[in-house]
């Protein structure tokens, strides 16, 4: 009986930066692509969702790897084994591309707080920004690391908007295995949106610090270069994180390309812009226990997803300029860092008070992201791959194919996009 209760406990207490990482891929402008998905095409996408998932969880485990067994994160190893120019170009792209993304996912968490308390949509913005440079700055790396994994279960919301409206299931199951593709009207578009903000290279980096975050944080664990007798355990690790992560990420998207699919796409509602719009666009057809349920989502996968995306650049940058990084530091001993963050997030905050089209911005931050991960991908999968860079601990035969599979199907989504 003591075994059963504490299994829960235990499974959780294994589940880290996969679940994270995971958990941060569902932020505002992931919910907004899966629910115009869902609006538009109904139940017809989810075989999308069925399809990421494995090559999603594999490009993570390979970056998970990179950075457990060098103690570098991307930018690191791209720094000591690669071209600067390549270093250069890919951090850069990433900064601007994940500021977007920042400005774009703050609107989108206080467009969600206006429409459940009312108030001005930018104020509401500036505080979740404010919220989240203040966790990270003020608050202990275990701390930060403790919330952001509870605030995965926010994402639960979605699977109690789906258990509230009613769903055709078979319909639902006949999406998840009949792939559909129309060129006629827009679905290619669609298709590459959704597997655009699925596989994000901010993920990429923010796994492979973490990973080597953790070997700086704690005594016993060392990079597997130079303590292969870790390897065994900390990969199969590394494997259940990964893939259990990826597995509720994939998850929430399906459900809340379902959600919209079962309310907005039967009432003929066929265009979503933001989030926001998909929350208030439930209200009078799921009734206000759904609305309410889909715009705190939101609200909590964003204050997930914007540390995330902050730390992820500021890591890169970092490691692309040597300097002291890391969480776990205090910021007098990693002020460079620190200011990458939160300067990030705050021209993220300044950027909602322009005037800029949110769904612009979205546009180009998906095409940003789009640019970097295809060439970052290729780099990945050789890096990976190097005896020069990983020693002993290549990855293996079936993962590499995995990883190669994941980056190839990457490249035609992006030459889709640029069609």
């Amino acid at each position: 009986m003591w075994k059963l209760y504490r299994y829960p406990i235990n499974f959780w207490r294994r589940l880290g930066p996969g679940l994270v990482t995971g958990a941060a891929d569902d932020d505002p402008s992931g919910i907004a692509t899966y629910s115009q998905a869902g609006a538009q095409f109904g139940f017809l996408l989810g075989w999308t969702m069925v399809l990421a998932y494995p090559l999603m969880a594999a490009i993570q485990e390979i970056s998970a790897r990179i950075g457990r067994t060098t103690s570098f994160g991307l930018a690191g190893n791209l720094r000591l084994f690669y071209p600067m120019a390549l270093l250069r170009f890919l951090v850069t792209l990433l900064l601007v591309a994940n500021i977007i993304n920042l400005a774009a996912d703050l609107g989108a968490m206080g467009a969600a707080l206006q429409l459940v308390v009312g108030g001005d949509t930018r104020l509401w913005a500036a505080l979740f920004g404010a919220a989240c440079i203040a966790l990270q700055l003020l608050a202990d790396y275990r701390v930060t690391v403790a919330v952001l994994k509870w605030l995965t279960l926010s994402l639960f919301a979605y699977v109690g908007v789906v258990l509230v409206v009613d769903m055709p299931w078979g319909e639902v199951a006949r999406g998840l295995v009949v792939p559909h593709i129309d060129l006629h009207n827009g679905s290619l578009q669609v298709l590459v949106a959704v597997f655009g903000t699925t596989i994000s290279p901010y993920l990429f980096f923010w796994q492979s610090t973490q990973e080597a975050e953790e070997i700086a944080l704690k005594p016993e664990a060392q990079a597997l270069l130079i303590a292969p007798e870790q390897a065994k355990e900390e990969v199969r690790r590394i494997r259940f994180d990964t893939w259990i992560g990826m597995g509720f990420s994939n998850l929430v998207g399906l459900f809340v390309m379902l959600t919209a699919a079962a309310t907005l796409h039967v009432h003929g509602i066929t265009d979503i812009q933001t989030a926001s719009d998909a929350a208030q666009a439930l209200k009078p057809l799921a009734g206000p226990f759904a609305f309410a349920l889909f715009a705190l989502g939101i609200i909590g996968t964003g204050m997930l997803a914007v540390p995330v995306l902050a730390a992820s650049s500021a890591y890169a940058v970092g490691e692309a300029l040597n300097w002291h990084i890391g969480l776990g530091r205090r910021p007098r001993e990693a002020k460079a860092f620190y200011a990458t963050l939160a300067g990030a997030t705050l021209i993220g905050t300044l950027m909602n008070f322009t005037g800029i089209d949110p769904m612009k911005a979205l546009f180009w931050s998906a095409v940003l992201n789009g640019v970097i991960a295809v060439p970052l991908m290729f780099v990945m999968m050789h890096m990976a791959s190097s005896k020069r860079i990983m020693g002993e601990h290549t990855i293996p035969t079936p993962l590499k194919i995995m990883g190669w599979i994941a980056t190839l199907v990457m490249t035609a989504v992006v030459a889709g996009m640029a069609v």
